[in-house]
């Protein structure tokens, strides 16, 4: 039977192939067991072997080579396949963490369960905000999205209680100096709402801890409800509830890696998800969802 290498191709039967080689902790990292940089602190700790002896940062491994994380064997995927890819529509009151020394309900408990690999969550979600979690079994998807150097589009739907002034979203947009730097939202406008709640969409490109509630609270406005409704290029599909997951297909996850430069082909432009129909003047935004943005 021929082995393949990690782009698939057949490995010759000749001197070299025995020559070929992938960076340990990118291998690991395509196993699903955490990020790259993760995995390098796997390895600095001593927690890996290959061939039955410890492991060093920048140590190359091959097809037939035997490492452990722990003690136990991993397999290394040298025939090139598809990460699993899916979304999760979190509800209010669960947390992204697998331990919560206080028993709170976890969104991993709600996730099929996989083997030999792990889910690793592209990106958070606080304790009291819902909507769209983005889960992958690659370590290196999960980087491309997720590390602050892409600055991929994280789009909410915000409802606060009282209404913004032209002044205040020009000030989003500009910038708003909090207690770990400058933070400012790509675009904001407004999706109406009834009485004293009315609701935003905006978009901003970081993943700090509690960002949107802390620019909203900056300028003495609570946020009463949070959801997230786009990350990069994939939107929540109306039909994923609270509560729900789904599984992106063959042909998503392909436009999901082409669209993060992980192929060789062009990003692809158009989310994944449907955008739905324009928002009107009341209602939920999150239902109806908007067409046309201002970033747009």
């Amino acid at each position: 039977m021929p082995r393949y290498s990690f782009l698939g191709r057949p490995l010759k039967a000749d001197p070299d192939a025995e020559s070929h080689s992938e960076k340990l902790h990118k291998m690991l990292a395509g196993a699903g067991l955490g990020s790259r940089r993760d995995m390098e602190a796997l390895i600095e700790a001593g927690a890996v072997t290959v061939n039955g002896l410890p492991a060093k940062v920048g140590d190359r491994v091959k097809p037939g080579d035997q490492v452990k994380v722990r003690g136990r064997m991993v397999k290394l995927e040298w025939e090139e396949t598809l990460p699993k890819v899916l979304i999760y529509h979190k509800e209010d009151g669960e947390i992204v963490s697998r331990d919560d020394p206080e028993g709170r309900p976890s969104v991993f408990a709600k996730l099929p369960r996989l083997k030999g690999q792990r889910w690793i969550s592209i990106g958070r979600l606080d304790f009291n905000t819902e909507g769209l979690l983005v889960f992958t079994t690659s370590g290196e998807l999960a980087n491309r999205l997720s590390h602050p150097r892409y600055e991929v589009e994280r789009e909410y739907a915000v409802r606060i209680l009282g209404e913004l002034t032209q002044e205040q979203m020009d000030q989003l947009t500009a910038g708003v100096e909090l207690d770990d730097g400058l933070a400012q939202v790509e675009s904001i406008f407004s999706a109406g709402g009834e009485g004293a709640n009315q609701w935003y969409q905006l978009v901003i490109k970081e993943g700090r801890n509690r960002e949107v509630r802390r620019l909203f609270e900056a300028l003495g406005l609570t946020v009463s409800r949070l959801i997230r409704v786009r990350f990069g290029p994939i939107a929540m599909p109306p039909k994923v509830k609270r509560g729900m997951f789904l599984d992106l297909t063959d042909a998503q996850v392909r436009e999901l890696l082409k669209w993060c430069g992980l192929s060789a082909d062009q990003p692809a432009k158009k989310p994944l998800g449907r955008r739905g129909e324009e928002a009107g003047k009341g209602g939920h935004p999150y239902r109806r969802r908007v067409q046309k943005r201002s970033d747009d």
